[in-house]
């Protein structure tokens, strides 16, 4: 019958949605790889664990309005540390990361990726330290390759912390409104 529906016939509104769900899956899956890479690292005993345990977490302490100002900086297209280290190692430099709307979610997922990331790693590492120690060294005696007791050992052992970690970041991850706003000061050409 021709009559609008109000924001479901917005082409914006389900641009804003789409952005949203590719955010979501985008972050979230780089966090939960990095975060189970940095929980089985920190899982290993090595000399300065206490201090390596500590510094993750700082990313992760800084408010997230400081955090959106610092990676605004790096990102700075004449001036900011993303484009020189890019430069240094043979790579287009000087590119607008926070302007150039094919480069701007991309800036939003790596500040997220970095402020977000030692959530996932904090958690997976509780649920790894709660692993009794001789259920590995049984698999080892079997013959269990690494790969063999991470799959069958560790991933179902910490899966209900997995589990909790990945509903915690997707429902953080789809409120995201801070972090956007002051990386890309809001403008609709960039549509992040």
């Amino acid at each position: 019958d021709g009559v609008s529906i109000g924001v479901l016939s917005d082409p914006l509104w389900w641009q804003a949605v789409g952005n949203t769900l590719w955010f979501t899956f985008t972050s979230v899956a780089l966090e939960l790889l990095l975060g189970m890479l940095l929980a089985l690292l920190m899982n290993e005993k090595f000399r300065g664990q206490g201090l390596v345990r500590t510094a993750i977490l700082i990313p992760w302490a800084i408010p997230t309005i400081v955090s959106a100002k610092m990676w605004g900086w790096m990102f700075h297209d004449q001036y900011g540390v993303v484009n020189d280290l890019l430069g240094k190692i043979g790579l287009p430099s000087h590119l607008a990361w926070i302007a150039e709307p094919s480069l701007s979610m991309w800036a939003v997922v790596i500040a997220d990726v970095w402020k977000t990331t030692p959530f996932m790693a904090l958690m997976l590492l509780a649920a790894l330290q709660l692993i009794p120690a001789d259920l590995y060294e049984a698999a080892k005696v079997d013959g269990a390759s690494p790969w063999q007791r991470f799959k069958r050992i560790t991933l179902p052992l910490i899966m209900p912390a997995l589990v909790v970690a990945l509903i915690f970041r997707v429902m953080d991850s789809m409120r995201i409104f801070d972090l956007i706003y002051v990386l890309t000061s809001n403008s609709e050409a960039t549509m992040s």
